[in-house]
């Protein structure tokens, strides 16, 4: 519930004074003792806050959704388990859970940003086992208010299948290249598109993959210029900084 609406109710005599406090606390701060939800993230930044569900408990990401949901805002969740979408599920109706990204997002109507336009933001996968990676950059560009469009298992090993997507690719403001094995594709892209590359290192691979890391270095020591790297199987973040720099296209 946003605070206006929470004023409107106690002026309508509809609530009492006690109650309305409640729902006020510290600006930009909502305690829950082992969570401090930054309630003025996205006013602050431009990224809203968003639930890293990895290493907390079911009910931990469940109270959290939970307090999220009173206070009006919305909620993106990462690397959720199917358990964590079914408690959550039954206190917000209405949240979506995407199996493939581990994804929670729930956005109400008059939170909903419009998109940019007929810009897009392109996320290309190199191998179908990368599109859990990819597919949390889909979920996190969009819940952020981006059009995107994804071109999947077009690697390197087959370069013909890129050539095919490749004017779609080129027309994206920004593209994002998710390849694990030796992580080439991110340096193919950057050398045939003329818009900001960000490659995403995965964990895919055989022993010399090193769980990501000769993807990471390849992805690092690129040739071609335009190309920036995240972190290892960080689809979120590739998509918040893919954001940022489609909102500057539009300025």
């Amino acid at each position: 519930m946003k605070p206006e609406d929470i004023l409107e109710q106690y002026k309508e005599g509809k609530i009492n004074l006690t109650d309305a406090l409640k729902h006020f606390t510290k600006k930009g701060i909502e305690e829950m003792g082992y969570a401090t939800i930054d309630t003025d993230r996205h006013k602050r930044t431009g990224m809203p806050e968003v639930i890293y569900a990895a290493g907390k408990t079911t009910e931990q990401v469940t109270g959290i959704c939970k307090r999220m949901f009173e206070k009006g805002i919305d909620i993106l969740a990462t690397r959720v388990t199917y358990e964590m979408y079914e408690s959550v599920k039954a206190i917000i109706p209405e949240i979506k859970y995407n199996n493939t990204a581990r994804t929670l997002s729930y956005k109400s109507n008059q939170n909903n940003e419009q998109q940019l336009n007929q810009s897009y933001i392109a996320i290309v996968a190199a191998g179908t086992s990368d599109m859990p990676v990819a597919e949390e950059a889909v979920e996190t560009a969009l819940f952020l208010g981006n059009n995107v469009k994804s071109f999947y298992d077009i690697g390197v090993a087959g370069i013909h299948r890129l050539f095919d997507k490749l004017d779609e690719i080129q027309n994206a403001n920004v593209i994002i290249v998710v390849a694990g094995m030796e992580g080439a594709l991110a340096s193919v892209v950057g050398g045939l598109v003329n818009k900001p590359v960000i490659g995403v290192p995965t964990s895919i691979g055989y022993g010399a993959n090193f769980g990501g890391i000769s993807a990471l270095l390849s992805m690092l020591n690129s040739c071609a210029a335009g190309v920036s790297v995240v972190n290892i199987d960080n689809g979120f973040g590739a998509a918040c900084q893919a954001s940022l720099i489609n909102r500057l296209v539009h300025k």
